[in-house]
């Protein structure tokens, strides 16, 4: 039997809903369970590939192709299992399907509504595409009292009607608040939130409370009665100083427990030990490496999320300690700032989109290459590294991307065809910017001998792609007699996805985002290498 929990937020947003069930789903993991996690997204954004990383943060992409939330990078980083397009819905693609449906005459000239047609879709999302799941853990974006997230509610509600409480749970997570002033914990926030949660018909089975300090046993006896609880169904959430620290935490607050005492299911104390290195290793690492990152989003450091977490995944593999240092790539446009990455041992240029801030991370991959420092190029930073050595070294001064207007050299150009299995895609420059990149997993050849197949170990890869621009492949003779080397291709050998330097400590590229695949129990062998590389540059200064 497949069983439910929807975690639902209160009092601010921000919380952590998304590792709360990453780490739940862990734990429930390490008891024996298979689990699936899923995002339900209230705004009315078909899916936040056209949004602002101002505004949404990172687009966490699935290898089927999806774009999705970042909770879903989260999840994947914590149990492993692979999301999938089926794991995260928003409002916009429950309105969409249902407009086409109605357009279609689907409905036999029924009254379109919000309850039952709207509900009963986002019921479908949440049970669709399960197979033998013992847990399916759905997170409820927003905070209780959006309005937006009212028809979310009301299906979770009439679900957990439908399912009984022998196959569903609700949590709920809270905030907590500690006034200085008067020196203690406020218990009202939450009651306030519960309450709005009952008056639509949801009465919480478990409340996680996040908290700077240790919740007494008055406030808890408090929030039970209150908040119609058992005490033992009060669990605190305290802050810890690494995320890999949440499932050890929560296990100790006794949340799997409480969670397996809900559903009548007794089984071993999990296996958590896993975690307790991945921790050890975070706190008292052999060393530290400083890695720059010239981004263009550097502000909202949830817009790098999954790269931050690779880097650290690549510091514990190395057991040391990655210290990110954010630069504005825009700084760098200004004479003289590319010096702020002296002291660096590597320098990573992420993806991103339009043509603010190029110059400064075509810059930093010049630096990068004439210094002889580590460089890592994702996505546009393999594009800006490529324009580099054609304007550096191939005597094309005009190299650019043809993405920011017309220039003489489209070393980087649109392509309008590629193939994905046995299906050809196409784009053009007109289309609609949503859902028209190249996303999800695709293929690639490494050539033999390179550092690339190296650092796999092997000839063929997967990795996952969003983008819509890729190296001009016309331009590869001119480039490899620079001293570049097209060390990955596409199967058809028409699509570069990996360059590096061979003179050069280290020096890759990728057209892909390697950071997608990358977990603290497994981390990518591209970021274990590139810390690898930046430790042995610490040496070298």
């Amino acid at each position: 039997m497949t069983r439910y929990i929807f975690i639902t937020g209160g009092v601010v947003s921000s919380l952590g809903k998304g590792l709360a069930s990453a780490s739940l789903g862990a734990l429930l993991q390490a008891r024996g369970f298979k689990v699936r996690l899923r995002k339900l997204d209230p705004y009315l954004n078909v899916d936040p590939g056209t949004m602002s990383p101002y505004q949404h943060g990172e687009v966490y992409v699935t290898d089927d192709g999806a774009e999705t939330d970042l909770d879903l990078g989260h999840y994947e980083r914590f149990t492993g299992v692979a999301s999938r397009k089926s794991d995260n819905v928003t409002t916009g693609q429950i309105y969409s399907k249902i407009i086409a449906k109605e357009r279609r005459g689907d409905y036999l000239g029924a009254t379109v509504q919000v309850i039952p047609h709207v509900t009963d879709a986002i019921k479908e999302f949440i049970r669709a595409d399960v197979t033998d799941e013992d847990f399916i853990i759905c997170e409820i974006g927003g905070t209780v009292g959006d309005i937006e997230g009212l028809p979310f509610l009301e299906a979770i509600r009439q679900l957990g009607n439908e399912l009984g409480r022998e196959a569903s749970l609700f949590m709920h997570l809270t905030l907590l608040p500690y006034i200085r002033s008067a020196g203690e914990l406020k218990t009202k926030p939450t009651q306030h939130s519960v309450k709005e949660l009952q008056s639509v018909g949801i009465q919480p089975d478990i409340l996680l409370c996040r908290a700077e300090m240790e919740i007494g046993a008055d406030e808890r006896r408090k929030l039970a009665l209150f908040c119609n609880l058992r005490e033992g169904a009060v669990i605190q959430a305290l802050d810890v100083d690494t995320i890999y620290a949440v499932p050890r935490a929560y296990h100790e607050e006794g949340l799997d427990h409480e969670v397996c005492r809900h559903f009548g299911l007794e089984t071993a104390e999990p296996d958590i030990a896993t975690w307790d290195r991945i921790v050890e290793t975070v706190r008292r690492p052999d060393g530290e490496v400083t890695i720059g990152v010239v981004g263009k989003y550097t502000s909202l450091i949830d817009a790098y999320k999954s790269l931050a977490e690779s880097l650290t995944h690549g510091g514990i593999s190395n057991n040391v300690r990655v210290k990110i240092h954010w630069l504005d790539a825009e700084v760098f446009e200004q004479d003289g700032h590319v010096q702020e990455l002296e002291g660096v041992h590597g320098i990573l240029v992420p993806g991103g989109f339009g043509e603010r801030g190029t110059e400064g991370k075509i810059r930093a991959a010049g630096f990068a290459r004439e210094r002889g420092v580590p460089y890592f190029g994702i996505c546009l930073g393999l594009q800006m590294a490529v324009i580099e050595s054609a304007r550096s070294l191939a005597n094309l001064p005009g190299a650019g991307s043809s993405e920011f207007g017309a220039v003489k050299d489209p070393v980087i150009g649109l392509m309008t065809e590629w193939t994905k299995g046995n299906e050809l895609e196409t784009r053009t420059a007109e289309g609609d910017l949503g859902g028209t990149m190249r996303l999800g997993a695709y293929p690639a050849v490494l050539t033999d001998g390179s550092k690339a197949a190296e650092i796999y170990g092997q000839h063929e890869i997967s990795e996952r792609h969003r983008h819509r621009y890729e190296v001009n492949i016309t331009y590869r003779d001119r480039l490899e007699a620079t001293g570049m080397r097209f060390s990955g291709l596409s199967p058809d050998g028409e699509l570069p996805e990996i360059i590096e330097i061979s003179d050069h400590p280290w020096f890759i590229g990728v057209q892909f985002h390697p950071e997608l695949k990358s977990k603290p129990f497994a981390p990518h062998p591209l970021f274990v290498s590139f810390v690898k590389a930046a430790v042995e540059q610490s040496r070298l200064m």
